[in-house]
């Protein structure tokens, strides 16, 4: 099995912070639609900050190892804590 990553659409804000805050670059906005997309899944190294990050809650991870999430940016989690 391999890691996967869904956004779900009706949630997403297009707010792109999992794009700011991804360190491998695994997400792209879709600007016709406003919504962020998976673009590198395969990139993906499953810290999870993505959806720790996220508004709305709209990102899921499947079928990763858990391990600690080792990648946090604080001055950026700082920032955008009034979407928190």
């Amino acid at each position: 099995m391999s890691l996967e990553i869904d956004i779900h659409e009706q949630s997403c804000r297009g707010c792109e912070l999992c794009i700011d805050i991804c360190p491998t670059k695994v997400f792209e906005l879709d600007t016709e639609k406003r919504l962020c997309v998976v673009k590198h899944a395969e990139d993906c190294i499953a810290c999870l900050s993505c959806a720790y990050i996220c508004p709305s809650n709209a990102i899921t991870h499947t079928d990763y190892h858990a391990v600690k999430n080792f990648y946090r940016d604080a001055e950026f989690c700082q920032r955008m804590g009034k979407f928190l």
